[in-house]
């Protein structure tokens, strides 16, 4: 059996064993070509040398009479070179594009004929509303592409020759109008753009005749006009040139109209114009026939997206798919890799293309492979098949089996090879085809019946048979050249009739014959038959022993060589491994001596890094501990003077509050800038309605703005108001924000804020921009590219002594970053600021929060009232609070002051004396953590399982994780949120 590497060194092989000969073939196949191309010249006749002259005599005579006046009118072109004004207006025939580059049908033509007529341009802007009237006055000498009719014959000269032809298109955006280009009826009642008063629309009007349909005439000048009116909506479709522009734009043509010539018209002043005009025209078409028909394909060939009308969708719709039939003999056009399974061949590749080609349909296809050509043939009659991949075009044999043939979809070029001294295809000869290309028998067939074929099964047979003389010659592919081993020194002639291969259908099967050309015309230009020669001309395989065999020698060499070059680069190894065994013991002594310098300086980093973190926790619980008791005793405050009728004063306390919870936010995010660096910061949402931040805001600034006199308002335009944020993140960001604002706004300014809803394309979220707008002192270009630089400030702030640290605006910026968002800054010396902040929150419904919270108060106390707690508290202030806090819902408080006390008060009372403990962390003797896991190991499992609830200055999200793995039901951080307290205590009680 052959392995892997067998096949693969085999190929390799081979190749360079075919290199040469592959080369010689090309060669010879060039020569042979050039050699029947220039044949035909040794077939002249020998004639003698005085009648040769006294032809070439009599044709000067004739030319010089024919020419004499031409001669004359071009004699002047060796002077100065004829100005001619011709009118340029922006279409397909003579406009200047995007990068100032002039172009066009017209533009070309003119070029070309300026050579024979000696002129130079001068170029007249000019449209449809104004040229005639530039032409008649002598502003334009020449404007082209004009209809020529009667009428204008008596206000301007016409070209005898036409330059041209135009097809006028009837055009509409079908993804937007319901117009369709199977029922014309669709288009009564729709308004049509056309030039008024012109021949497109007398064609316009013969073809609505011809149709029975009505529209409403709009009249446009140019393309620019007609784009402008489709946005516009003030027409549904438009009558234009046949120009591929309209595809450029998504346009689809509807229908043709009508054609017609179209002229150089010139001024009726200019007969000297028109007569070198008409000229060289005649000069051009003389010398390049098909010089305008090239040009016109250039410009107005059509490439629009093909797409099924109406019966050929529901054909698909009925099919579903479309059954493929082909014969399994031939790897070009179908194979599997055993080994991966893949396919490979021109089905493949045409399947793959034409599947989604098609602009508003998706084609599935189904392969069936059949070793019989005829009965692949009878399946398509029996309706098993729709269609057969492929069938040469013979239209006679065609006929005969009962069915059509496509446009073509590849050609395949020929190559007869003979051992013939002279071979002429048109004669009779027999000739050796491949035994199982029926399609190739089909060309022949049809292309050169004088010939008689024979089958052969591979290129060794084909040549006995032309040995043995059985065959004149064999046909082969021109891109089997590579497969083939010329080893009898046989010529190759290249056949003049390329085969051109085609898919079959059953007759009567109009609309799967049109799907099919519609796929064939969106294909790339030459895409099957580039495939076609890249699979066929693959080379055969040889086996390994096979090579060795034939290059014994060649092998033998080889292998020596290549045994002394591996002793010698060993060798040479060797030597150098031991160079680099000495430098790398070298390289481990200095590797080691880094190493340790690393240890120390990791451990240093470590070090450091604990003590920044000890740091930080500290400086959180420090200071929470004393905010605690300021909120809390301003809390108890605020519920005491309820009804008491101070109003005042509980605004004022209501104003303490929120300054104290902005200051303990304020704190928290300064202690979370390290955290925000190192990644760790987490994103905290909760519910809340945009207007209640605003509120806030506006709350904590207003008295501070009245005191300086400035206007501060606030306008809010959104469409959903509740959402899920970051509370605390969110108000810090403008609270930096507008404390600037107010504080670099001199008295007597403005400070605006507007909060907009801008569109989201992301289901359940909305995106908000605040923008807030001062009209303080501003700052400089210079400065607002390093604002958000830590311990940065504009130097005009430090000189007016404005107090500031200079990192407001660095928190701000990390913040919105942190939420996803972006900040925009603009500013100017003496005029103001405006800072732009967008950030994208999540969409929530209220009514389940409302709900919630209704639910919550409503049987929370009914759960609280009665409930003992036992309350593990060091700080006298702390407790005094958390006691009068929890007292006031009903529930019984005991105390005790640090972590063995608690402990010892569970151990000792009995069972469900306690329904739950609220414990400290950071207590005398024993901390929090310690006593809770000190209950947990109980013997009393009952006793063991009282849910704890940490309530601790202790807030950083690793705290909270910590008090949930000593074996805590949940956290709660000082100052203490009342509302947040009675859901952790409820929702553990229950």
């Amino acid at each position: 059996m052959k392995t892997k590497a067998d096949r693969e060194l085999k190929g390799i092989s081979q190749k360079a064993f075919n290199k040469t000969n592959h080369i010689i073939k090309i060669i010879s196949c060039l020569c042979l070509s050039m050699f029947i191309l220039c044949q035909p010249l040794s077939f002249c006749v020998p004639v003698n040398a005085e009648t040769i002259d006294d032809d070439i005599v009599m044709t000067d005579n004739i030319s010089n009479d024919s020419t004499k006046q031409e001669t004359k009118k071009s004699g002047t072109q060796t002077n100065e070179c004829k100005v001619i004004r011709v009118g340029s207006f922006e279409d397909t025939f003579n406009y200047v594009d995007e990068n100032g580059v002039r172009r066009g049908f017209g533009y070309e033509l003119m070029q070309a004929l300026a050579g024979y007529a000696g002129w130079k341009f001068e170029y007249v802007k000019c449209d449809w509303s104004n040229c005639f009237d530039k032409l008649e006055n002598g502003e334009i000498d020449v404007i082209g592409d004009i209809s020529y009719t009667d009428e204008r014959t008596q206000e301007m000269l016409f070209s005898e020759e036409p330059m041209g032809e135009e097809k006028y298109i009837l055009y509409a955006d079908m993804s937007n109008t319901d117009i369709g280009t199977s029922d014309f009826k669709s288009m009564d009642g729709k308004r049509v753009g056309v030039l008024l008063g012109t021949e497109p629309e007398s064609m316009l009007t013969e073809w609505e005749k011809k149709n029975g349909i009505h529209t409403e005439h709009v009249n446009v000048y140019d393309n620019d006009d007609v784009k402008k009116k489709l946005a516009d909506n003030e027409i549904d479709c438009f009558v234009s040139l046949e120009e591929a522009i309209w595809s450029e734009w998504g346009i689809s043509s509807v229908t043709s109209i009508g054609k017609s010539g179209i002229y150089f018209a010139i001024n009726k002043e200019r007969s000297d114009i028109k007569e070198e005009l008409d000229f060289a025209m005649r000069q051009l078409d003389k010398d390049s026939p098909f010089f305008k028909a090239d040009l016109y394909k250039k410009y107005f060939t059509l490439d629009y997206s093909q797409i099924l009308t109406g019966q050929e969708k529901s054909w698909m719709e009925e099919k579903e798919t479309i059954r493929i039939g082909f014969l399994n003999d031939d790897p070009a056009v179908f194979f599997m890799d055993e080994e991966t399974g893949k396919l490979t061949g021109m089905m493949a590749e045409y399947i793959a293309y034409a599947k989604d080609c098609l602009g508003n349909q998706i084609l599935k296809f189904n392969i069936q492979s059949y070793d019989d050509y005829d009965e692949m043939i009878q399946a398509l009659q029996d309706c098993e098949i729709d269609m057969i991949f492929y069938a040469a075009r013979n239209p006679n044999f065609a006929e005969e089996n009962g069915y059509a043939l496509t446009n073509t979809a590849w050609t395949y070029s020929l190559m007869a090879v003979t051992d013939e001294k002279y071979f002429n295809e048109n004669e009779v000869y027999t000739v050796a085809v491949p035994k199982e290309k029926e399609a190739l028998k089909q060309h022949i067939a049809f292309n050169y019946p004088q010939w008689k074929l024979v089958d052969y099964d591979s290129f060794n047979d084909a040549e006995d048979m032309v040995i043995k003389e059985n065959a004149d010659c064999f046909i082969m592919g021109t891109s089997q050249v590579i497969k083939y081993d010329n080893n009898k020194d046989f010529k190759s002639i290249p056949l003049t009739k390329t085969m051109e291969a085609c898919f079959a259908v059953r007759r009567g099967e109009g609309n799967l014959l049109s799907i099919l050309n519609k796929t064939l015309k969106t294909m790339p230009s030459d895409m099957l038959t580039s495939a076609l020669a890249i699979y066929d001309s693959t080379a055969d395989k040889v086996t390994f022993l096979d090579f060795i065999k034939d290059n014994l020698l060649t092998v033998f060499v080889t292998t020596s060589l290549f045994a002394l070059g591996i002793i010698g680069i060993i060798l040479v190894l060797l030597r150098k491994a031991r160079k680099a065994e000495a430098a790398a013991k070298v390289a481990a002594k200095d590797t080691q001596k880094l190493n340790d310098k690393l240890e120390v300086a990791l451990k240093k980093a470590e070090d450091a890094s604990l003590s920044k973190t000890s740091f930080l926790h500290n400086m959180s619980h420090d200071i929470r501990t004393p905010m605690n008791a300021v909120l809390g005793y301003a809390q108890l405050m605020k519920d005491e003077l309820k009804g008491k009728g101070m109003p005042e004063t509980l605004e004022h306390l209501e104003k303490l509050q929120q300054s104290g919870n902005l200051l303990l936010s304020i704190i928290n995010n300064v202690l979370d800038m390290a955290r925000i660096e190192s990644g760790r910061m987490e994103i905290d949402e909760s519910y809340t309605q945009i207007e209640y931040i605003l509120q806030d805001l506006f709350e904590i600034f207003d008295d501070e703005a009245k005191k300086k006199n400035i206007a501060f308002n606030y306008k809010m335009n959104v469409e959903h108001d509740h959402v899920l944020i970051d509370i605390t993140k969110v108000k810090e960001i403008f609270v930096n924000i507008l404390s600037n604002a107010i504080k670099y706004t001199p008295a007597g300014g403005s400070v605006m804020v507007n909060v907009d809803e801008l569109p989201c394309n992301e289901p359940g979220y909305m995106m908000v921009r605040t923008s807030v707008s001062d009209t303080g002192i501003g700052m400089s270009q210079e400065y607002l590219t390093k604002i958000f630089d830590a311990f940065t400030r504009e130097q005009n702030t430090t000189k007016s002594k404005i107090a500031g640290t200079g990192l407001g605006m660095s928190i701000v910026k990390k913040y919105v970053e942190l939420l996803g968002g972006t900040i925009n800054v603009e500013s100017e010396l003496g005029k103001g600021s405006t800072f732009s902040v967008i950030l994208k929150h999540r969409i929530v419904d209220e009514s389940c929060y409302a709900k919630k919270h209704d639910e919550e108060l409503g049987t929370g106390s009914e759960i609280l009232n009665g409930r003992h707690i036992l309350l593990a508290e060091d700080n006298d202030l702390n407790a005094e609070i958390a006691e009068a806090i929890l007292e006031r819902v009903g529930l019984k408080i005991e105390r005790v002051e640090d972590g063995v006390q608690c402990v010892n008060k569970v151990a000792k009372m009995p069972v469900g004396t306690y329904d739950m403990i609220l414990m400290d962390i950071q207590m005398p003797k024993m901390d929090g953590y310690k006593a809770t896991q000190e209950i947990r190991h109980l013997p009393d499992k009952d006793k063991a399982c009282i849910p704890i609830i940490a309530m601790t200055a202790s807030a950083f999200e690793e705290d909270k994780r910590e008090a949930i793995a000593a074996g805590m039901n949940g956290h709660i951080a000082k100052p203490i949120d009342v509302n947040e307290l009675m859901a952790i205590l409820v929702e553990n009680i229950r």
